[in-house]
C-alpha cells in the first residue's frame, strides 16, 4: 500500500484547511467593503452596487466565522456560492471580464472559491467543527 491511500485518513484535517482558508479569506474580503458605509454613490458606484457592497460587508464576515468554526457550515458555504456565482456574473457580464487577463484580475479565483464552498457542502465540515460537537453532524 502506497503513501497516497494512507492520507485518507486525514480527511478532516484537509476539511479543517479548506475551512480555515475559504474563512480567512472571506473575513478579509468582507472586512475591506466596510468602508462602503461611509461612501456616497457616484457614477462609477451607484447607489445599488454601495447597497450591494454594504450587504456583502455583513454576509461575507458573518458567514467567514461560521465556517472558521465549523458552526452551520454546508448553509455558510451555500451562502459563499451565491456570492461567487454573482461575482463571476458581474465580471463575466457587467465588466466583460476574461476567465484569466492580464490587465486586471480575472474570475478564476472566484471560480476556485466557489469550487470550495461547493466541496464543503459535499462533504460537511468535518470533525473538527462546532458541527460535529454541537449538532452531532
Amino acid at each position: 500500500m502506497g503513501i497516497l491511500p494512507m492520507l485518507q485518513q486525514y480527511g478532516d484535517i484537509g476539511l479543517l484547511a479548506l475551512r480555515l482558508a475559504l474563512g480567512v479569506i472571506f473575513w478579509v474580503h468582507g472586512r475591506s467593503k466596510w468602508g462602503m458605509w461611509k461612501m456616497q454613490p457616484t457614477e462609477q458606484m451607484p447607489a445599488k452596487m454601495i447597497s450591494r457592497m454594504r450587504s456583502l460587508s455583513i454576509a461575507e464576515p458573518l458567514g467567514a466565522v461560521a465556517v472558521l468554526l465549523g458552526l452551520l457550515t454546508q448553509l455558510a458555504a451555500a451562502g459563499f456560492c451565491i456570492i461567487m456565482l454573482g461575482a463571476i456574473w458581474m465580471k463575466k457580464r457587467t465588466w466583460k471580464t476574461s476567465f484569466m487577463s492580464t490587465q486586471t484580475t480575472g474570475w478564476e479565483f472566484d471560480f476556485f472559491i466557489l469550487g470550495v464552498s461547493l466541496a464543503l457542502i459535499v462533504l460537511g465540515s468535518g470533525s473538527f467543527s462546532l458541527d460535529r460537537v454541537l449538532l452531532g453532524m
